[in-house]
């Protein structure tokens, strides 16, 4: 029933029991308990607002309430559309190759993503709101987080690597917010790396440069401060070529190195007929290994296995260098005597192996690892008498990895070594019948 009709009830009730003063009590008296019932449904509604139903009241009651259902509803749309963003930002952060740490006002743990995590060995699920201190105790970041001057970013460990190569981080700590803290890291491993065989490098050469050079400079001063007989003189100057080809051998072999690192990876357009390019490489071979019998007295076994009727795509000079590079180490590091086999075979998946096999002392395993490193040498003092510069086997890394293919290693003390260079199908065909 209409509340118009309890009103007139009310006022016919009322004026037959008090004529109009009763009428009218009763009018406002029904009026004031539906006012009452009215504010009791819409607090009801206001303290748990649904926003599909409203209460039943009155029409000034229905308006009012629909208006602030039409707020709620904006404003619940608002927080949505927020908290999607938010969501969409966070999922972004978690893709993230660096690491984000959302720290608060006690450098408490708050959020991180997955990369943080593992950076700093942070579980979510066990280590929120613990202090961040708590976790990455490295040295330098305790103090770097404890002075407060976070202009500049500071090294640590990170929790990945191995003992071989630790992983190192870069992280810097911002201010936002009321006092909140923002930590970001990224992985710097590889530049560290690089950085410390950028100085390897330039000691590297400094000292193979200095060497031969204090040499010669010693050579010269006892020529030009002693009278010596033809014979000694001769001697003399036999040893100073020996050395200045040393350090022509060294630059040669650097400006190949960073002809190979410059230039564009070779193409498909030069094929190279493999017999033909072998040729030189077995014959450079057999002068070196003629030359080094005659200073050990005792023969190298060399033997060269059949070529196989193909052709090569790639750079006639580098494939030439890489094949010399490989017999030639062999023959230096196999004693005078020892046996050096050099053969080409086609593997099971269609690629093209060459692989050259010697009986020579071998490399204990920790050495393999870092064998194609600039001027890493097993044995020093071995390596400067066979007249190595330390930078062959870089080169032919280089030269392997620019045609597609690989280099692998094999070896062990007292049995020798096995080097091979695997070059893909795609790089290979047979040689076109000539007319």
């Amino acid at each position: 029933m209409h509340t118009i009709s309890w009103w007139v009830l009310a006022g016919l009730i009322g004026g037959g029991l008090a004529g109009l003063p009763g009428a009218l009590a009763g009018a406002l008296l029904v009026a004031a308990g539906f006012e009452v019932v009215n504010r009791r449904r819409a607090r009801r509604w206001l303290a748990n607002p649904d926003l599909a139903h409203l209460p039943t009241v009155t029409r000034f009651w229905a308006e009012f309430l629909d208006r602030i259902r039409r707020l709620l509803r904006a404003k619940a749309g608002e927080v949505e559309a927020a908290e999607r963003r938010l969501a969409a930002f966070l999922s972004a952060l978690q893709q993230s190759p660096n690491g984000f740490v959302l720290l608060d006002a006690q450098g408490r743990i708050e959020w991180c993503n997955e990369t943080a995590g593992s950076h700093f060995g942070i579980d979510l699920s066990r280590d929120q709101f613990q202090p961040i201190t708590g976790l990455v105790r490295d040295p330098a970041f305790v103090a770097y987080f404890a002075a407060g001057n976070y202009q500049q970013e500071t090294q640590v460990s990170g929790r990945g690597g191995s003992a071989a190569l630790p992983q190192k981080l870069a992280v810097q700590l911002h201010v936002y917010g009321d006092g909140r803290l923002l930590l970001l890291s990224r992985d710097v491993t590889a530049l560290a790396q690089a950085e410390a065989m950028r100085r390897d490098f330039v000691a590297n050469v400094s000292h193979e440069i200095r060497t031969p050079l204090t040499v010669l400079t010693g050579f010269i001063e006892t020529l030009q401060n002693l009278e010596l007989d033809a014979a000694e003189r001769e001697r003399y100057l036999a040893l100073m070529a020996g050395q200045a080809e040393r350090m022509q051998t060294l630059v040669s072999d650097l400006l190949t190195l960073s002809r190979l690192e410059g230039s564009p990876t070779p193409g498909f357009n030069e094929w190279v007929d493999l017999p033909l390019l072998m040729h030189p490489v077995e014959d450079e071979a057999r002068g070196l290994a003629q030359a080094l019998s005659m200073q050990s007295g005792r023969p190298h076994e060399l033997h060269f296995g059949p070529v196989p009727e193909v052709q090569l795509a790639g750079a006639r000079s580098e494939l030439r260098s890489a094949f010399s590079n490989l017999v030639g180490n062999a023959l230096r590091y196999t004693p005078g005597g020892g046996r050096v086999d050099v053969e080409w075979s086609q593997l099971p998946d269609g690629r093209l192996e060459f692989s050259v096999t010697d009986t020579g002392p071998g490399i204990a395993a920790e050495h393999l690892p870092r064998l194609t490193e600039r001027f890493y040498r097993v044995d020093q003092s071995r390596s400067r008498e066979t007249g190595g510069t330390g930078l062959g086997l870089a080169i032919v890394k280089h030269v392997i990895q620019r045609h597609g293919g690989e280099l692998r290693i094999a070896s062990a003390i007292g049995k020798g070594s096995r080097f091979s260079l695997v070059f893909p199908t795609n790089r290979v065909r047979a040689e076109p019948e000539r007319v």
